[in-house]
């Protein structure tokens, strides 16, 4: 299933770069200034560069890629718990706060019924394929995980008010406690 996986998320990385900020505009551009060329910019450094930079990498300095292809998962992590648990710091007492609690709610109800309908609806599209198990939990990933951390990374540059990070934070934790539950079963 890794095949489908890459294809599923390297499609749904390119959209990103011109999907995002246009949602953003149509969704919230009338109530908050949204800064489309800016929000592409980023998209780019943060999304695009990395990935172009690994596959120019692999290819034509494979020596250097497998010398630090195992601290790279590590590295991630330690990124990826610095980024989320910084917003959730800074804003403690929203998080705290009935406010944060029905964001809490609500962000875990959004990623569980994702997870729970990729799931459900690849078991009845693929019901016949002999491999639909993993095909399940791989769709479901898919569908569950969106793109949390790069909602973070926006949110806090591109919107003054630190409260606006603490939905995608939330979700992040949410997206990888709900993954590592998956690959168990």
């Amino acid at each position: 299933m890794a095949p489908l996986s890459i294809v599923m998320t390297s499609i749904s990385t390119a959209t990103a770069v011109f999907v995002t900020p246009l949602l953003s505009l149509l969704l919230i551009g009338k109530r908050l200034p949204v800064d489309v060329k800016g929000m592409v910019s980023n998209i780019l450094q943060i999304v695009i560069s990395p990935v172009a930079a690994g596959l120019l990498l692999n290819r034509f300095l494979p020596r250097i890629s497998g010398a630090i292809k195992p601290f790279l998962l590590p590295l991630s992590v330690l990124v990826t718990s610095l980024c989320v648990g910084a917003p959730r710091a800074i804003n403690i007492n929203s998080v705290l706060s009935p406010f944060g609690i029905s964001v809490l709610l609500l962000v875990t109800l959004f990623h569980l019924l994702a997870f729970i309908l990729g799931y459900a609806f690849t078991g009845v599209a693929f019901r016949n394929e002999p491999e639909v198990k993993p095909l399940q939990r791989t769709l479901s990933c898919e569908t569950g995980m969106q793109s949390s951390l790069l909602a973070l990374v926006l949110a806090n540059k591109f919107f003054q008010d630190p409260l606006v990070g603490v939905p995608p934070a939330i979700s992040v934790k949410v997206c990888f406690s709900t993954v590592n539950y998956l690959e168990t079963i």
